[in-house]
């Protein structure tokens, strides 16, 4: 049985957790809306498809502040972590198919995207913002024991490897102009993406939480 301490402490960690997704909704809503415009404008595949998992990670942080806001019922948090990891893997799989298929269509047709400064500086700002948040979170998830967060952290992580591989092929087509550099991006996002989808849908960031 918890203590009244401990009961305060978990409380205190709980509230932390749930500021750290309230910038993570805030920060991923803003890049989302300038990844897909940006992307949309310069016709960026590997942009858009940032943008996309922008929204994603929206609805993981909104998954985590339902079940934070349960975190003193441990039934509740179950099933609210069980469903979020769920929703996040379709979610992601649905992503995979997406920039797999346009990736694939615009080198076969030769479609080249136009130089983009607004997503290379949003990849830049989301490479530096990205490892922190991440970090943060696992600190939080370690102390509450939660599988939920956890995998959201490791989401979080994930958004700055896309962003580190989205900017390679952004400076690659406007310093070189390789014109297939952006699909090429996008294909290598792809399996990335599917594999955390497949993951989700498996539980195993629960099993490895758990583990």
């Amino acid at each position: 049985m918890e203590t009244t301490e401990s009961a305060t402490n978990r409380a205190r960690l709980a509230r932390r957790g749930q500021r750290l997704e309230y910038f993570t909704i805030a920060w991923n809503c803003l890049e989302g809306l300038i990844a897909i415009g940006a992307g949309l404008l310069a016709g960026s595949i590997s942009l858009v498809g940032f943008g996309i998992d922008s929204f994603i990670e929206v609805t993981s942080g909104a998954a985590l502040l339902w079940r934070m806001s349960h975190d003193s019922d441990p039934a509740r948090r179950e099933k609210t972590e069980h469903w979020a990891l769920r929703i996040v893997g379709l979610c992601f799989l649905g992503l995979a198919v997406y920039v797999s298929l346009e990736s694939l269509s615009a080198l076969w047709h030769h479609a080249a995207p136009e130089r983009s400064i607004p997503g290379i500086v949003l990849a830049i700002a989301s490479l530096i913002v990205m490892p922190f948040l991440a970090r943060a979170k696992r600190r939080v998830a370690s102390r509450l024991g939660s599988a939920a967060m956890t995998g959201d952290a490791k989401q979080t992580e994930f958004c700055a490897y896309l962003s580190a591989i989205l900017l390679a092929g952004l400076l690659s087509n406007a310093a070189f102009g390789l014109w297939w550099a952006d699909p090429a991006a996008a294909l290598v996002m792809a399996p990335i993406i599917a594999k955390e989808g497949v993951d989700a849908l498996r539980g195993k960031t629960c099993c490895e939480e758990c583990a």
